[in-house]
């Protein structure tokens, strides 16, 4: 498992918990549409995915665009925190 996987499984994990979901973290498809007709969540789930990806990975969406760019799918969060977590220069 290379590191993105392994990534994409902590974002899984992370995102069932914050929300308390139903389902395994396995479940997502990395590609799955986190809206709409996805996973179908809203905007209070949104809120709560960006607080839990800035207490867990240390990362921060510090916009609406950025969040509507970002929050797709698991894959856009993991490209995301691989980005926020390359050191500058």
């Amino acid at each position: 498992m290379d590191n993105g996987s392994a990534l994409a499984g902590e974002v899984k994990v992370a995102i069932v918990r914050c929300l308390r979901m139903p389902i395994k973290p396995e479940e997502i498809e990395d590609a799955m549409p986190l809206f709409d007709e996805g996973l179908g969540l809203d905007s209070i789930d949104a809120l709560e995915i960006v607080l839990e990806l800035q207490r867990s990975f240390g990362v921060e969406i510090t916009d609406e665009e950025v969040g509507k760019r970002v929050l797709r799918n698991v894959g856009t969060i993991v490209e995301f925190i691989g980005v926020s977590r390359q050191p500058a220069g």
